[in-house]
């Protein structure tokens, strides 16, 4: 009774687990053009309840900023919140926040 209890919850764990890699992405592009090369990385997933994302840009001049930012939401009080920073090339920030409930 015990040996299919289990592999019961080893195969449920192992669903969780690749339900979670599903939902995380990462993303990389280039274009090059006569005034230089501009690249862009982003990367983020979702799990529990928290969705984040964190891009990161350079241009053709060298010049970059990045964003992040997350999301969460409780299914029980309806309440979402998230916030999201920017930094440009020369250090300074810039963050948002807010909430909604329904």
């Amino acid at each position: 009774m015990r040996k299919p209890i289990a592999a019961g919850l080893f195969a449920g764990i192992l669903a969780l687990l690749s339900v979670v890699e599903a939902n995380a992405f990462t993303r990389n592009g280039s274009i090059s053009t006569p005034r230089g090369t501009a690249s862009v990385s982003a990367s983020g997933g979702c799990g529990g309840g928290t969705c984040s994302r964190s891009v990161q840009r350079t241009g053709p001049y060298g010049g970059s900023f990045s964003r992040s930012g997350s999301v969460s939401c409780n299914a029980t009080t309806g309440v979402c919140a998230g916030s999201s920073t920017v930094t440009g090339s020369n250090g300074g920030t810039v963050t948002r926040s807010g909430s909604i409930s329904r």
